[in-house]
């Protein structure tokens, strides 16, 4: 994209900037009392270069233009004035705010909101929107050699983020650094002119490419009016919290209302929640909290199927809100809401545009090991906004900063029914590769035996998806009576298979960590085969086994660590379990 830098000359000082309308900057300045402004060769920069013409500028403290590099032109022409329509105006500056749009979004965005404007006339409106600070012209990719990348809000101690690392060019929606930028030869810019490939899904963004963020005013409240709500007085009645949800959501609500900042933690609260616990509950009272000051509200969660499953529990809990789901292919991609659920790569297309910030599983896939993301989830706060992270596995960082103080937090460690977590039990056989295929070790046989005996739906972990289909074969031939199936990241039939598990028509589902999350069947056991392998973490082994005892019908449940070792990652998931039920025993939490 074509854009021009230009000086002015106000309140006694050269002032530099860059337009993507040249005609509303003689516009709005002739307003002002200038009558004319100096422009630096509008025809043969782009939009990227004349962002780093003006950085020139300011780094250089210039006093005065250039003369040679430019030419003076006469504001105030009057043309495009005559078709101002200050209606439109504030209804796109309204509708902008907290957006982050490429140029090629804003088309479709601005349609959404009934609005038709060509593209010369938003042009038009967006920089005098920058201009008048409701509009910020950000572009897509921007040098950075010697800055910092990004001040973090929460920080789980991973990548370059935030640790002042230099790198030649960044993209300022992602984050991502020199190492994820591709060159291209641009038209615009006459030279090889670097895009983003991280969030290459979400459009391209590129180094004269135009992001458009539109300014939300204050930072204290959503611009919404607030209503009366209980201030969590008494969260217990009025959401049905047990006595564990209770006691952590009165700790966040504290924190939430309070503002004590936390060190590394800043504003960001974590809830350390076992699996099984009843989150989602629990986050009622905050987002009641957030929405009764006049704020908004954004839930963030890795999976579209979290997505769909959460939006009809917020609407039957917040009927008089707008509630927002986003994810890939979305009807609402555009829509604006009093809370916004969305899948993590959605955040893309934000910008210091919410009060609350409700993080869902922090470790899982994708958040787990992606700066992009959590720069985004991170970007997305308002300035005094706050941020909740949600997860039974904390990240080491977390928990190190939560154990040292540095981290508000609160644990939940029993579940709803009260009951203990099952403490998994080790089973000492080969590996899975000696065995697969061929016949079932005895151990690993009458373990599985007792289970299909007790009526129990059994889940079978394995860590590689090729080992599948030999151990479907070779559990079908040591139980034909009952139906064995498998499924992995490669299925298309993987979520027919789980409904199919759901209703009993599966007996024994073997599968990867892909259903390590999200799946909850009344009556289960687990076993994890190759536990000791290094893809297992102490995380990922913590999550397998919280498939068990989620339910009043079989609390206790049985969880089976099957493998020829016994690594620090079993016996550090282990621990823990015990630890949260030896917490939960202690506050009274456990039924007697």
């Amino acid at each position: 994209m074509r854009g021009c830098g230009y000086g002015v000359y106000f309140e006694e000082c050269w002032r530099w900037h860059v337009s993507v309308s040249i005609e509303a900057d003689m516009e709005w300045w002739w307003r002002h009392g200038v009558r004319r402004i100096w422009i630096r060769n509008r025809v043969k920069m782009s939009l990227g270069q004349a962002f780093e013409w003006r950085e020139k500028y300011m780094e250089n403290q210039r006093l005065a233009p250039n003369e040679d590099e430019g030419e003076w032109l006469s504001c105030g022409t009057g043309e495009l004035l005559r078709r101002w329509d200050q209606r439109k105006y504030l209804r796109l500056v309204e509708a902008l705010k907290g957006r982050c749009l490429l140029r090629e979004e804003m088309e479709p965005f601005i349609l959404s909101r009934g609005l038709e404007m060509e593209e010369k006339e938003w042009l038009y409106y967006v920089q005098w929107g920058a201009l008048e600070g409701d509009v910020k012209l950000l572009q897509g990719v921007e040098r950075v050699v010697g800055r910092r990348l990004f001040a973090g809000a929460f920080n789980l101690g991973g990548g370059g983020y935030g640790r002042g690392r230099k790198t030649p060019y960044r993209c300022i929606r992602c984050g991502s650094g020199e190492e994820r930028l591709h060159r291209t030869l641009c038209p615009h810019c006459g030279t090889e002119c670097p895009y983003c490939e991280a969030c290459l899904t979400m459009g391209r963004v590129r180094f004269c490419g135009l992001l458009v963020q539109g300014v939300v005013r204050g930072c204290t409240d959503g611009g919404r009016v607030p209503r009366s709500y209980s201030g969590g007085a008494d969260v217990k009645a009025k959401w049905g919290l047990s006595a564990a949800q209770a006691e952590a959501a009165r700790e966040a609500l504290k924190f939430l209302q309070g503002g004590e900042k936390f060190g590394a933690g800043g504003n960001s609260f974590l809830l350390w929640a076992v699996t099984g616990a009843g989150k989602t509950e629990m986050m009622f009272p905050l987002i009641d909290d957030a929405l009764g000051r006049g704020g908004n509200v954004l839930i963030a969660t890795p999976r579209k199927d979290v997505v769909l499953e959460l939006e009809p529990r917020l609407k039957a809990a917040f009927p008089e809100e707008r509630i927002v789901t986003l994810y890939g292919g979305s009807r609402d991609r555009w829509e604006s809401g009093s809370v916004i659920l969305a899948t993590t790569h959605q955040l893309f297309r934000f910008r210091e545009a919410f009060n609350l910030v409700v993080v869902d599983e922090i470790d899982a896939f994708p958040f787990h090991g992606d700066e992009q993301l959590l720069y985004a989830a991170r970007a997305v706060c308002r300035p005094g906004g706050k941020f909740v992270l949600l997860s039974a596995t904390p990240p080491k960082a977390l928990r190190d900063l939560a154990r040292r103080g540095k981290l508000a937090h609160a644990k939940v460690c029993v579940r709803f029914h009260r009951h203990p977590l099952p403490v998994p039990r080790r089973i000492r056989i080969p590996a899975l590769r000696r065995f697969a295929g061929n016949g079932l070790p005895d151990a690993l046989r009458n373990a599985l035996h007792r289970s299909l005996t007790r009526g129990a739906q059994v889940f079978v972990f394995v860590p590689h998806i090729g080992s599948i289909p030999p151990l479907v074969r070779t559990l079908r031939f040591a139980f034909p009576d009952v139906t064995v199936e498998g499924t992995s990241s490669r299925d298309e039939e993987r979520s027919g298979k789980v409904e199919r598990f759901r209703g009993k028509e599966i007996r024994v589902i073997i599968t990867t960590t892909i259903l390590e999350r999200g799946v909850t069947v009344p009556k289960t056991d687990v076993f994890i085969l190759d536990a000791d392998t290094p893809l297992f973490d102490d995380a990922s082994l913590i999550q397998m086994a919280g498939r068990a005892g989620r339910k009043l019908e079989d609390p206790q449940g049985n969880v089976y660590f099957c493998a020829p070792e016994w690594t620090r990652p079993q016996r550090d998931a282990v621990r823990q379990i015990c630890a949260m039920n030896s917490l939960a025993r202690k506050k009274g939490y456990l039924v007697s």
